[in-house]
């Protein structure tokens, strides 16, 4: 069980170092690229460099349209449909 949660921590902090070395230095939220990939490799714990990583610096993505939900239009009120007929 040990050894799995070695290993699962190792594949952790290579995706965050893989992740925070692509990363533009103009997207990251908060902090330099350079203390991010520091930490994550010379800290004695990387792991919570990564865990820092993913909740301050890790660019947050896009949301969808800021029109909220889209709006769904019965056959009967729309006129691409009615056209068709």
């Amino acid at each position: 069980m040990i050894r799995f949660v070695v290993i699962a921590l190792i594949i952790f902090v290579i995706y965050a170092f893989v992740d925070c070395a692509v990363t533009p230095q103009e997207n990251i939220r908060k902090g330099p690229k350079w203390a991010y990939l520091l930490g994550m490799f010379f800290i004695p714990l990387p792991p919570i460099a990564a865990i820092i990583w993913f909740v301050f610096g890790r660019p947050k993505k896009p949301r969808r349209g800021r029109g909220g939900p889209r709006r769904i239009i019965p056959p009967d009120d729309d006129p691409d449909f009615l056209r068709k007929l």
